[in-house]
């Protein structure tokens, strides 16, 4: 079982966290002051395209902050996990209708990694925010049977 501030966090969790919060808060600033290649990206099914973007950009500026601040970094972690998860039908969505982005069409040597990449950022913010240690050490719980500590 993890439980909070049980988790040291060292160098390289705390260069995790502040390259994950300059990212995402770059993001959110993005979808804030240009929206308009968030919006063409978004599939139809989502309501109110233009202001979904708004409220994303917020979110993301608000999970980079709380990354940044130890009382909050598990949840904001878990959060951005949860938001990386939900925006990513709107990549599928890009690559697979060849949507372009200020007149360009991106190839699939974009589209490959960007999409492959997604699973390794959400992995990335439950790890920098501490909510998970894999692959890095070995979770420890304790025996329903035997009361014994077993590796999970």
């Amino acid at each position: 079982m993890i439980r909070d501030g049980a988790r040291p966090h060292g160098r390289g969790r705390r260069v995790a966290q502040t390259v994950l919060a300059l990212a995402f808060g770059l993001a959110g600033t993005l979808h804030l002051t240009r929206p308009s290649g968030f919006v063409a990206i978004t599939p139809d099914w989502v309501p109110a395209p233009h202001m979904t973007i708004a409220l994303t950009g917020v979110a993301e500026i608000a999970g980079a902050i709380g990354l940044m601040l130890t009382p909050l970094r598990r949840a904001a972690g878990m959060a951005l996990a949860l938001y990386a998860l939900c925006v990513w039908p709107a990549n599928f969505h890009h690559a697979l209708n060849d949507i372009p982005l200020g007149g360009v069409h991106l190839s699939w040597w974009y589209h490959g990694p960007r999409l492959a990449a997604q699973p390794v950022i959400i992995w990335w913010a439950l790890w920098a925010g501490g909510a998970t240690d894999w692959p890095f050490k070995r979770q420890r719980a304790r025996s329903p049977v035997s009361g014994q500590d077993d590796c999970l």
